[in-house]
């Protein structure tokens, strides 16, 4: 309500003593006094209800600790009324990422595909509403990723002459029924590519695991230039001779960064860290140019190093190995701690060893927490307060009752929605929409 202004008395003081207060309450002028605030941006929605709460253990049948379920979509049902392509023995989800829009403050879950990509509004958590689906420009693919950039989409999937296809996530505002897009653009300099990495603070994006056709970098780091994010443009190739296992440089997956962390030598610089199968690598690649080595480590029993990703102050690196497990190495899911306040040399400092022998896979850090998708052993959530010894916090198992050594199960997941909630992928299961109990 506008506040009303005191009323005045006709003498000249008066009035003048009046006049001035009336200024200075906000409201009281009919016009504007200057240029207008900017609007506030809007609230994350909130997730007020859940499908099923973990209690005793199980949250609608689903083995949990201190993580409830508050929300899925079984795989066929993320393209309604379209039936997923290929036999349904090949079906498949693989990787997922988020995007929250700037506007509307609405998140949506970006559900890769074996047949494309899949999006889910989830504006309404306990009811995630599949919303739009684009297709793969090729066959489908085990292996698709997508990462974010400036409200648009980035595909990639192992399938020759696929390339990088780029939507406007915009597009989907104002959206009331589930629509089939087409792609915005695409980028045809890489062809089959495993992941794609964004650095969203530098604008560029990093291609992985290319091998045919385009630029394959050696399956190193074929870097983007997002600046304009619907025409990108090829930056440079990166790839540390002498690591992969044919020693191309072959990188399975990637994350850059600019550097903040200890080592003051570093300062300010974008630093990439490789899982390159058979080492990390750490690497300069300020100058798209000149990108240089910084170092490598490995480790006597590794089998496959696949993924992992820096603690918030950039000291540690926490990795995953994909095939430890199934080849003996370890007794149990390890994770695997680098200290890498020095860059220049990375010490390996902590193995963790999980409560099963499942095949660990992708993680992420946030706010303190690892999220680690563990395949048929759950979404696996780790506390490291004490960064180089983590603790389980609580974990949800998307394949009830079973714990083996195969690749089904949780994929991977994206914990950096406001609202708090959190979504995984599962090989045969579809979407998750999860909540860590606090």
């Amino acid at each position: 309500m506008k506040p009303k202004c005191r009323s005045v008395s006709t003498r000249g003081a008066t009035l003048l003593l009046a006049f001035l207060s009336c200024q200075s309450i906000v409201g009281c002028n009919d016009g504007p006094t200057g240029p207008p605030e900017p609007p506030e941006p809007p609230e994350p929605p909130p997730v007020a209800t859940l499908l099923a709460a973990c209690e005793g253990g199980r949250a609608l049948g689903f083995p949990c600790e201190r993580v409830d379920l508050v929300g899925r979509v079984a795989l066929p049902n993320l393209t309604p009324g379209r039936t997923p392509d290929g036999t349904s023995d090949r079906w498949a989800v693989n990787d997922i990422w988020g995007w929250t829009d700037p506007q509307t403050g609405v998140e949506y879950a970006l559900v890769a595909r074996h047949d494309g990509l899949a999006i889910v509004d989830l504006s309404t958590p306990i009811e995630p509403r599949p919303i739009a689906f684009m297709g793969s420009p090729t066959s489908y693919s085990t292996w698709r990723d997508v990462k974010v950039y400036a409200d648009h989409a980035y595909v990639v999937a192992e399938i020759t002459g696929h390339g990088v296809q780029v939507l406007d996530l915009t597009r989907l505002r104002g959206l009331t029924e589930f629509t089939v897009l087409s792609a915005d653009a695409r980028y045809r300099e890489v062809s089959a590519v495993h992941n794609i990495a964004i650095n969203e603070e530098t604008g560029f994006a990093y291609a992985v695991g290319s091998n045919s056709g385009g630029e394959t970098c050696g399956g190193g780091l074929h870097m983007i230039d997002l600046s304009d994010p619907r025409n990108p443009s090829f930056a440079g190739c990166y790839a540390a001779g002498g690591t992969g296992w044919l020693g191309s440089g072959y990188t399975h997956d990637v994350q850059c960064v600019v550097y903040r962390g200890p080592d003051g030598d570093h300062a300010g610089r974008e630093i990439c860290i490789g899982s390159n199968e058979t080492a990390i690598v750490v690497s300069d690649v300020t100058d798209k140019s000149n990108p240089v080595t910084v170092s490598t480590a490995t480790y006597a029993d590794r089998d496959y190093i696949h993924q992992g990703w820096l603690s918030e102050d950039h000291r540690y690196f926490y990795q995953n190995d994909e095939a430890d497990e199934r080849n003996n190495r370890v007794s149990r899911t390890r994770l695997l701690v680098w200290d890498v306040t020095d860059l220049d040399d990375p010490v390996l400092v902590k193995e963790h060893l999980g409560p099963s022998e499942a095949v660990d896979h992708n993680l992420y850090v946030h706010e303190g927490l690892i999220y680690h998708s563990n395949y048929t052993f759950g979404v696996r959530i780790l506390d490291i307060s004490d960064p180089a010894n983590p603790m389980e916090r609580g974990y949800f198992d998307t394949v009830p009752d079973r714990d083996d050594q195969t690749f089904d199960g949780s994929w991977s997941t994206y914990p950096w929605f406001e609202s708090g909630i959190f979504v995984a992928s599962s090989w045969d299961e579809g979407l998750f929409v999860l909540r860590l109990q606090q």
